[in-house]
């Protein structure tokens, strides 16, 4: 994956504010697309604190270990108590069961 492209988020910024259209921008930034031009300014807007961060939706390494699980011997699959909780799921909750294209499925009964 190449490197992203350095661009000064300062001058972006005021180049956006001081009312410059789209394609001037992105010719005087030499961008290669309007995608790129857009994606860069949100880059400078939340490293300027202008606007928050984007969750990617990608817990830390710690939240993907609990989302590991096993079969045990008897066959039972074994979900983390933390990630039960986390899916507002309790004990005697009872589900079906069905095979998937990525995998199986859980849906609780009601």
């Amino acid at each position: 994956m190449p490197a992203k492209k350095k661009v000064n988020y300062k001058k972006l910024i005021e180049a956006v504010k001081s009312g410059k259209n789209q394609s001037e921008i992105i010719k005087n930034f030499n961008f290669n697309t309007a995608a790129q031009f857009k994606s860069h300014y949100l880059d400078a807007l939340i490293q300027a604190g202008e606007a928050p961060e984007i969750k990617t939706g990608r817990a830390s390494k710690k939240v993907e270990t609990l989302k590991n699980t096993f079969v045990s011997k008897r066959g039972s699959v074994i979900i983390n108590k933390i990630l039960i909780a986390d899916m507002g799921f309790k004990e005697g909750d009872q589900f079906s069961v069905r095979k998937t294209k990525s995998g199986i499925s859980l849906r609780k009964l009601d």
